[in-house]
């Protein structure tokens, strides 16, 4: 390394934030950027550790962060940017969204503020569009044979823009009518501007990708027309299926899913008109969001944004400590308490809290009752005479996702699914059906952007042998 004394010489910088009174007015993006010389002084923090944990435990990617961090501090971007796009097909994307599980397990976090990897990451690549390094790379020669990849998620473009640059003819059916999938529709725009998508998608159709939106594969386009067009097929469908709260009063108006919440007011950035009849809106209520996670942490956020009264936020767990527990040591991911932009802007937490009934006036949500729990290992019981109400016009179901779509591009292909309702793969991420494919959420449930990305990355090359072998 270039300065391997830099992590002893110098703090961990964090890039600046807009003040909540100006972000709360808009959905532009909320994080600030670090200088050119900031970020060197901030690459040389990586101490050469000998074994990077950040590469080899925490990135489902592989990013070579010890070797970007080390161009970067002697000066050499682009090298840096060549080494980082090695692994990662969309760094600006993780570099926005990612948890940064690399920082939770860099060894400087066994006792100090780890190496700031998400920003060094995000403003090399932003540094790379901003100089024109990063072009359309287009194959050499064509192959000839094609290959469908269903879903425009993180899973489906990764592993699109692989194949495509193996010199397959690659066509991405998406059923929404913008590509981009959860990164586009789920993520509020003040993580991620849908800019930085469109300039992704605009290199991959330079590079041979053809996207087929509003296209719903399986119904528009028939399981045998598909398999008689293409050489293979790749479902990166994502697990959409939400997990229901089967609580008396949830046909309530007002009480819904969080991504449809999140979703429409995407649509709405984007300039679509929603019916009044279908709307989800926060201004002026009381919004309670149910789920402790990323997804109701972005509720939180448009909520406020939105104008909301009051926000509520409740989880059944039980509130994470403030530091690492004995029995979660580095470099394991840390299970501490965290707090987002959301939750910087307003709202208030409960923990150990279980949802008991949603109560209505006039067929209209009006509150909420709840009751206080006590856990006991991975059980938990309910605490007498702790029953509360919270005042409600909107509650928000963000409990997860629990498994693909079953629908009739799965049924009609006849595939195997696991025990959870995914669909089942070998080890080349080979359906049961011959040709067919499957990478991210449709494999591991819901999970992290960072790794669908990596699925659809080992689904490609999966698939790239295996057209190879036969041709």
């Amino acid at each position: 390394m270039g300065n391997p004394a830099g992590f002893m010489l110098h703090p961990r910088q964090e890039a600046s934030k807009r003040p909540v009174s100006e972000r709360m007015r808009d959905y532009r993006e909320i994080e600030g950027r670090l200088s050119g010389a900031e970020i060197e002084t901030q690459a040389s923090r990586c101490m050469d550790c000998g074994i990077p944990y950040c590469h080899m435990h925490g990135c489902p990617l592989r990013n070579l962060v010890p070797d970007f961090n080390d161009m970067i501090y002697r000066k050499q971007w682009r090298r840096a940017l060549a080494l980082l796009h090695a692994t990662n097909n969309f760094p600006e994307i993780t570099g926005r969204i990612c948890p940064a599980l690399c920082e939770a397990a860099c060894t400087l976090s066994v006792n100090q503020a780890p190496v700031a990897i998400r920003q060094i990451e995000l403003q090399l690549v932003e540094r790379g569009w901003a100089e024109g390094w990063i072009c359309p790379e287009r194959p050499a020669r064509r192959t000839g044979l094609g290959v469908a990849v269903v879903g425009s998620g993180p899973a489906g473009l990764a592993a699109a823009q692989q194949l495509a640059r193996r010199g397959h003819h690659v066509v991405v059916f998406e059923r929404a009518p913008k590509a981009g999938g959860i990164l586009r529709y789920g993520i509020p725009d003040f993580k991620l501007e849908k800019s930085v998508i469109d300039r992704r998608l605009d290199q991959m159709s330079a590079e041979g990708v053809a996207f087929e939106t509003g296209v719903e594969a399986g119904t528009d386009l028939s399981a045998r027309y598909m398999r008689r067009s293409f050489d293979a097929i790749l479902i990166a469908a994502g697990a959409r299926v939400p997990r229901e709260l089967a609580l008396p009063g949830r046909e309530l108006r007002g009480v819904a899913f969080a991504m449809d919440f999140l979703t429409q007011q995407n649509r709405r950035n984007d300039g679509e008109n929603l019916p009044e009849s279908e709307a989800l809106h926060a201004g002026g209520r009381n919004v309670v969001v149910i789920g402790g996670g990323d997804t109701g942490a972005d509720c939180i956020g448009v909520s406020r944004r939105q104008g909301a009264r009051e926000i509520y936020q409740i989880e059944l767990l039980p509130e994470p400590p403030r530091e690492r527990q004995p029995d979660n040591p580095w470099p394991t991911w840390p299970r501490i308490l965290r707090a987002s932009t959301s939750h910087d802007e307003g709202c208030a937490r409960f923990w150990s809290v279980l949802t008991r009934e949603f109560v209505g006036r006039e067929g209209r949500l009006a509150a909420l009752r709840c009751v206080r729990i006590e856990w006991s290992g991975t059980t938990f019981r309910e605490l007498p005479g702790t029953e509360f109400e919270l005042k409600a016009e909107l509650a928000l179901l963000a409990t997860g996702f629990v498994r693909v779509e079953h629908g009739p591009l799965v049924r009609d292909l006849g595939l195997a699914l696991d025990e959870r309702g995914n669909i089942r793969v070998d080890a080349g991420y080979m359906t049961s059906a011959e040709g067919v494919f499957a990478a991210g959420d449709s494999v591991l449930g819901a999970s992290l952007v960072v790794r669908a990305m990596d699925l659809g990355r080992r689904a490609a090359a999966a698939i790239d042998a295996w057209l190879t072998a036969r041709r």
